[in-house]
């Protein structure tokens, strides 16, 4: 598992962010203090508070590399 932090400020970045990561058959979560969520889940993601970074967990061994360029623009 890799854990990155990510922003996701704004609505069209939300969505941005679930496509892009729908196409790896990875899971990922989203932790907000103690609120674990999928991070495939669109409205999982609007119940978290957007205005701070969150961490996302990533659940992969196989193509990380691929995963991190993906989420670059997300820091």
């Amino acid at each position: 598992m890799k854990t990155v932090t990510i922003n996701l400020g704004s609505i069209d970045k939300v969505k941005s962010f679930v496509n892009d990561i729908t196409k790896f058959d990875s899971d990922f979560d989203l932790v907000s203090g103690r609120y674990v969520i999928d991070a495939k889940s669109i409205m999982g993601i609007f119940s978290l508070d957007l205005s701070k970074p969150i961490d996302l967990n990533i659940h992969s061994e196989s193509n990380i590399e691929e995963i991190l360029e993906v989420l670059e623009k997300y820091k």
